[in-house]
């Protein structure tokens, strides 16, 4: 999914995670100034979830997936800017592929041993929804988790009516299921000791009444990626769909320090 067209500079990579799809970042993308603006999806969800039936989907592989991608398109370079797993996965591109990444701005992101969280791990060990819906439905699950994770009954609502649908097209539970069985914290906790290393302008925004993705896991990343740390009091999991403009702001914030890093670089 693409936004702009103009401006100069690396281009911006919005990554989404679990249960979510590109449209995650929709009232982020027409916020950011001056660049390039694309939101990549995970082969495995939204639209692509049929695409994930034969192939690894691991946060680790994702990461594989993006950087081939990011070739595909000629973009040598990227500011990436991560929610959920795709924080995870911009985490392991930065790390793997130094040289492509510019700036990295991570949001109620997985990390270290964050994740699974014990909803989505549940389902992975038994392979079953009905257990974790009050009513035994695909649709219910999700429902929950839309509205554990934000701030207002119209908020989850839309965010159910916005990422639903591709599941429904595609095998509902089986493909939910599949997502969360392909889940290794092992992926994260392998490059966290190389966070301090990666030197690059980052930042962090956190909605510091998540319960998915705690706040000390998002002032863990700022001591490592040496970032400010932008604390959304009351906030929960899905900032970018409840603080659009807030992060917005962070990620043109990141993009400026990024600038002025490449004009010192030179």
């Amino acid at each position: 999914m693409r936004w702009e067209e103009t401006g100069s500079g690396d281009p911006l990579v919005l990554l989404h995670g679990i249960p979510t799809c590109p449209a995650l970042w929709r009232d982020v993308a027409p916020l950011i100034e001056g660049r390039r603006v694309f939101a990549w999806e995970m082969p495995g969800y939204g639209a692509s979830i049929d695409e994930g039936k034969a192939r690894d989907i691991s946060v680790a592989k994702q990461a594989d997936y993006l950087v081939a991608w990011m070739r595909s398109q000629g973009i040598e370079r990227a500011i990436l800017a991560g929610h959920d797993l795709g924080g995870g996965v911009a985490q392991i591109a930065a790390v793997q592929h130094p040289g492509m990444v510019s700036g990295l701005l991570l949001t109620n992101a997985i990390s270290y041993d964050s994740w699974p969280v014990p909803l989505v791990n549940a389902v992975a060990k038994t392979g079953s929804i009905a257990k974790h819906a009050p009513d035994g439905s695909f649709h219910q699950l999700l429902k929950m988790m839309f509205s554990k994770g934000h701030e207002t009954d119209a908020a989850a609502k839309a965010a159910f009516d916005t990422h639903a649908p591709h599941y429904d097209r595609h095998g509902e539970a089986e493909a939910f299921v599949r997502q969360a069985q392909s889940l290794n914290v092992e992926d994260t906790k392998a490059i966290a000791g190389q966070l301090p290393t990666l030197g690059i302008p980052a930042r962090i925004v956190w909605g510091a009444a998540d319960e998915f993705q705690k706040i000390e896991y998002g002032e863990r990343l700022a001591a490592d990626l040496d970032a400010p740390l932008r604390r959304i009091e009351g906030g929960l999991h899905f900032t970018p769909e409840d603080h659009p403009q807030i992060i917005a702001e962070e990620i043109n914030a990141l993009i400026r320090e990024a600038e002025r890093v490449a004009r010192h670089d030179v």
